[in-house]
């Protein structure tokens, strides 16, 4: 069999600075919170600090689960193929960020420069299960990438959450083409599996991206002067996006918080000052996070900007803004905060694995595992051995599948074995986790264990450290000491 998503690599993260945290979990009620990033990059690299849009303070983030839109990433032929081989800039980046604070890259998928990201807190691993992705291109009729969106689904804790990152047609004359655009992704992006087809089979969609949707009728100086004011509400009439959600059938039920803040679009680079180019383009909201429920009523959004879904998931939206500082791009960055209220209707994870005795790189090592009754286990699931402090899924420094390198089975325990020739010489903090093909998850997380350094590194070491010894002796005679 090839080796599972790729080469892995182990990480060099400090395990020190990682909290792996337990969970324990309220059969009526668990609170998520879910932070929505969306940013029209206009090609740059990361700026030096993203502290204010991921929220993180110095005691670190409060935050479950990053979402991560980003548009217009560099995606020239040279920079592309790269990014195909290896991590673009900005998922690097945004590792190096959060994954010393206990988050790893869950998913995420890349259309020329249209990338989605997701990253989760350690402990809700096992629980977000069938994570399937897929992309629509719109752009030259549907034959390119510039345009269109790209999509994650998943199941989190049994509730069926989809995330839709779009890049819609620019210009203020094209308001129907982004509305035709749009409506053919819900009706034509189908995911793999038997319950969740179409984007609004999901419990909650959330839609977000360079929407490019402009404001309509009034005049360039008019609409500054109304926001140099701050007199936001006075535009709110003529937003196309605002007027479209009032006529187009298929916008029915999607939410958007007020439009409390500046247009975020367009700047002159590296300042808060809007387009002074020959051009001088009409400052308009063209970033946007909206979110829709299933079956949700088309009630007119209340206060609290909240909604049910049968009384089991509740979202909130607790804050929406756009960030000013960053002048990277034309556009500013936007960001939802959002308070995810659920009935867990996943309790236990579905695969529970442990490492067997003591662990070193001179004996083959055991692994025991049992699944709940109604797993989807496939000959393509393995096991990966990861260090402590793990970046993404594919970042494992070994692997093991569980039916070629099965060794005993039982309908409670399983046991699979690891060659002393792979476990790493150096040893280490270590954790388990087993990822389960059908459902593209790690379905199971083993708590950290030691493997202590093999006696062939020591050896080494001390050969190493002898022959420092004497070429430290042969220069001190050389000298005369």
């Amino acid at each position: 069999m090839e080796e599972p998503g790729g080469a892995g690599a182990g990480s060099e993260m400090d395990p020190d600075n990682l909290c792996l945290e337990s969970l324990t979990l309220d059969s009526d009620k668990l609170h998520l919170q879910l932070q929505i990033v969306t940013w029209n990059v206009g090609t740059a690299s990361p700026p030096r600090d993203l502290s204010s849009l991921l929220l993180l303070e110095a005691s670190g983030s409060n935050i479950d689960l990053y979402v991560i839109g980003l548009q217009e990433v560099n995606s020239r032929v040279v920079k592309f193929l790269s990014d195909l081989a290896f991590d673009d800039t900005w998922s690097l980046f945004l590792m190096d960020i959060l994954a010393p604070l206990g988050y790893i890259k869950l998913s995420s998928i890349r259309m020329q420069g249209l990338l989605l990201l997701m990253f989760v807190k350690h402990k809700h691993i096992p629980f977000i299960q069938d994570i399937r992705t897929n992309y629509i291109r719109t752009g030259l009729y549907g034959y390119w990438g510039n345009k269109g969106g790209v999509t994650i689904r998943m199941s989190v804790y049994g509730h069926m959450l989809c995330f839709m990152n779009c890049h819609l047609p620019a210009h203020m004359e094209n308001t129907n083409q982004r509305l035709d655009d749009f409506e053919r992704m819900l009706e034509a992006q189908q995911f793999d599996g038997e319950s969740i087809g179409g984007i609004l089979d999901h419990d909650v969609v959330f839609w977000f991206g360079d929407l490019n949707f402009r404001i309509s009728d009034f005049g360039i100086h008019f609409i500054r002067e109304v926001v140099n004011s701050n007199r936001y509400n006075l535009l709110w009439e003529k937003d196309q996006l605002n007027i479209a959600k009032k006529k187009e059938r298929f916008l029915q039920g999607f939410m958007e918080g007020p439009l409390k803040f500046k247009p975020t679009y367009k700047f002159d680079l590296n300042s808060d000052v809007y387009d002074t180019s020959g051009k001088k383009r009409k400052p308009a909201w063209t970033d946007r996070i909206l979110w829709k429920l299933k079956e949700d009523s088309e009630s007119e959004l209340d206060e609290a900007v909240g909604s049910d879904f049968e009384h089991i998931l509740r979202v909130n939206l607790e804050k929406y803004t756009s960030h000013m500082s960053y002048g990277i791009s034309d556009h500013k960055p936007v960001t939802g905060t959002f308070a995810l209220q659920m009935k867990p209707l996943i309790l236990e994870p579905s695969v529970t694995l442990r490492a067997e005795g003591e662990w070193n790189a001179d004996h083959d090592s055991l692994i025991s595992y049992s699944v709940s009754n109604d797993f989807p286990s496939s000959t393509w699931d393995w096991i990966g051995l990861y260090r402590v402090g793990f970046r993404h899924t594919n970042d494992y420094v070994t692997y093991a599948w569980v039916k070629d390198d099965e060794i005993s089975f039982s309908k409670d325990c399983n046991q699979v074995y690891i060659s002393a020739d792979e476990i790493p010489l150096d040893g280490g903090e270590f954790l388990l986790g087993y990822f389960c093909h059908n459902l593209q998850c790690l379905a199971g997380i083993s708590e950290p264990f030691p493997i202590q350094p093999g006696r062939t590194l020591s050896a080494k070491n001390g050969t190493e450290e002898s022959i420092d010894d004497s070429s430290k002796s042969d220069m001190f005679m050389g000298a005369g000491f």
